[in-house]
């Protein structure tokens, strides 16, 4: 015999977690522990370690500042998540290139953490390519946030759109872009490409 859970017990979607924490902030810890992982792991992936503990919490701390101007039509708040990361990051675009520039010249990539997640850890291998690194910190650095965020993040193209704040066109062609010079570096190989 199966019974129905009560609503509460159902997981909410992202969106119903921000409208509930209107009323109670601390709905909002749910939001946080859904996306902290991926959101601190991106970051440190682009800025290193120490730079992601300050700007992952500062993302959550923006996103919970700004909920009540959340569109609670979008059930996933991941995009949106990802857009304020992203921002937050562009303050530190000195940061990451060096730190690129850096990996470019040792090969040596100081991020202590394992990489569990598939396409991370075929990009975060590539990463360690010198070749690859040189060729990411040549991007633009709308190149370079649309190529990490699909890359690394596995985000849909409507998803980078969303975090960017950019059409779905301007983000294809980025991605075309960046894919075509990360290409020659890599000797023909797409570095978004799924592997089989």
């Amino acid at each position: 015999m199966t019974r129905t859970q009560p609503a509460e017990m159902v997981e909410a979607d992202d969106a119903e977690l921000i409208r509930r924490s209107h009323d109670d902030p601390e709905q909002f810890a749910v939001l946080f522990d859904r996306y902290i992982k991926q959101i601190h792991r991106y970051v440190a992936r682009r800025l290193g370690a120490q730079a992601a503990d300050d700007i992952a919490a500062e993302t959550f701390l923006t996103a919970f500042r700004r909920r009540a101007s959340y569109d609670i039509t979008q059930p996933l708040a991941r995009p949106w998540l990802y857009g304020i990361a992203t921002t937050l990051m562009a303050r530190h675009r000195r940061d990451e290139e060096r730190y690129l520039r850096a990996l470019s010249r040792t090969g040596v990539d100081p991020l202590p953490e394992p990489m569990a997640d598939t396409v991370v850890g075929r990009v975060a291998a590539q990463v360690e390519d010198r070749r690859l690194a040189g060729a990411l910190a040549s991007l633009s650095q709308g190149d370079r946030d649309v190529l990490l965020l699909v890359a690394w993040e596995d985000l849909a193209y409507e998803e980078v759109s969303q975090a960017l704040g950019v059409p779905i066109g301007t983000v294809r062609s980025r991605l075309h872009r960046a894919r075509k010079k990360t290409r020659v570096a890599l000797g023909g190989d797409d570095p978004t490409r799924e592997v089989a």
